[in-house]
C-alpha cells in the first residue's frame, strides 16, 4: 500500500481510460488490487494465490460478509474477555485447531465456499483472520508440514476487523474471479488489454532476511528466474502491461545484478519502501525495492 504513490506515475494510460482488465496472481493482502479497483474502471478482474486458506477467506468475504463478521465478533469478544496472561493460550489453541484441520482433513475444498451457508468455510476464514491479526507482526508463514507456525504477537489491544471495510471489500470482490492457483495459471486470462501486477515472495537480500515460507514450497532463485521467464512470455506473446515488485539487492551488495540480468530489456526502477518486519525494531525503516515493468512512460 505504501508503494502505490510511487507506482502511479508508471501506470499505463489505458488503465486511466478504463480500457484494461486487471490480474494479480500473487494476491496476498491485495492492497494494489483494492487501490486499482477503487480508483479505475477495470473491465474484468482475475485474482489468484497459492495460499489456499487466503483464497478461501477472500471468497467467504465476497459471498458471506455478514456471517464472517458474526464469527469474527465471537473471536473479538473471546480475546477481549481473556486475561492478558492467558491470551497466548487462546492463540495457541486456535493455531492448533487450525493446523489439525489442515493436516488431518482435506475435506474442505475451495469449491465448497460457493455455498454461502457453508459454516465450515466461514469458521476456517475467521480462524485465518484471527491468527493473522494476533500472531507476531502479522506474518503468515508455513513450515514444511504445511503448518502455520508464527508465534503469538502479545497485543494488549486488538481490533480484529472493521465491519464497514469488510462490506466495502466484499462489494469490490463481487466482480472478481478469485482462484486458488499457481501464478502461471493466469495466462489464459491475460491478453494485450490486461494490466498484470506480480508481487511474489521477495528474494532475500541477506542471510537473515530469507522469509520465503509463505507457502510450504518456498520461493528460491530458480523460482525467481522461472517467474522472469513467464514475465517475458507474457510480454512477447500476450502484449500485456506488466508490473513486478521485488527486493533490491543493492541494499546489501551493489554488485548483485541478479534482477538486472533476469529482466534484461525491461524498465527497472528503484522505489523507497518501509521495512515493517524485523525482530529488531531499530532495523525497521526505509529500504529500496524494485519495480520492473514493460511500460514506457
Amino acid at each position: 500500500a505504501k508503494l502505490i504513490e510511487q507506482f502511479k506515475k508508471y501506470y499505463p494510460a489505458e488503465l486511466v481510460n478504463g480500457k484494461l482488465n486487471y490480474a494479480e496472481p500473487f494476491l496476498g493482502g491485495g492492497a494494489h488490487f483494492l487501490y486499482v479497483a477503487e480508483n479505475f474502471n477495470v473491465k474484468k478482474i482475475y485474482l489468484s494465490d497459492i495460499n489456499k486458506d487466503l483464497i478461501l477467506t477472500y471468497i467467504v468475504l465476497r459471498q458471506n460478509p455478514q456471517k464472517l463478521i458474526a464469527a469474527l465478533k465471537k473471536y473479538q469478544t473471546m480475546y477481549t474477555n481473556t486475561e492478558i496472561d492467558k491470551r497466548k493460550d487462546l492463540f495457541l489453541s486456535v493455531r492448533k485447531n487450525f493446523n489439525q484441520a489442515q493436516t488431518q482433513s482435506q475435506t474442505l475444498h475451495i469449491t465448497d465456499v460457493t455455498e454461502t451457508n457453508n459454516n465450515a468455510s466461514i469458521a476456517r476464514a475467521a480462524e485465518f483472520i484471527f491468527l493473522n491479526k494476533t500472531c507476531y507482526n502479522g506474518l503468515w508463514r508455513l513450515n514444511l508440514k504445511n503448518e502455520f507456525n508464527v508465534p503469538f504477537g502479545r497485543y494488549k489491544d486488538l481490533s480484529l476487523f472493521d465491519e464497514e471495510n469488510i462490506f466495502a471489500v466484499s462489494a469490490i470482490l463481487q466482480n472478481a474471479d478469485i482462484v486458488h492457483a499457481d501464478y502461471a495459471e493466469c495466462e489464459d486470462f491475460i491478453s494485450n488489454d490486461t494490466f498484470v501486477y506480480f508481487d511474489p515472495p521477495y528474494r532475500p537480500i541477506s542471510k537473515t532476511s530469507g522469509f520465503t515460507s509463505y507457502s510450504k514450497c518456498g520461493f528460491d532463485d530458480a523460482d525467481q528466474l522461472q517467474l522472469a521467464s513467464f514475465f517475458k512470455k507474457l510480454d512477447n506473446e500476450k502484449g500485456a502491461k506488466l508490473f513486478l515488485s521485488n527486493s533490491d539487492p543493492s541494499n546489501i551488495n551493489p554488485a548483485d545484478d541478479f534482477f538486472i540480468k533476469a529482466y534484461k530489456g525491461f524498465n527497472i526502477y528503484s522505489v523507497s519502501a518501509s521495512r515493517c518486519v524485523n525482530s529488531n525494531a531499530a532495523k525497521r525503516g526505509k529500504i529500496k525495492e524494485l519495480l520492473i515493468t514493460n511500460i514506457n512512460v
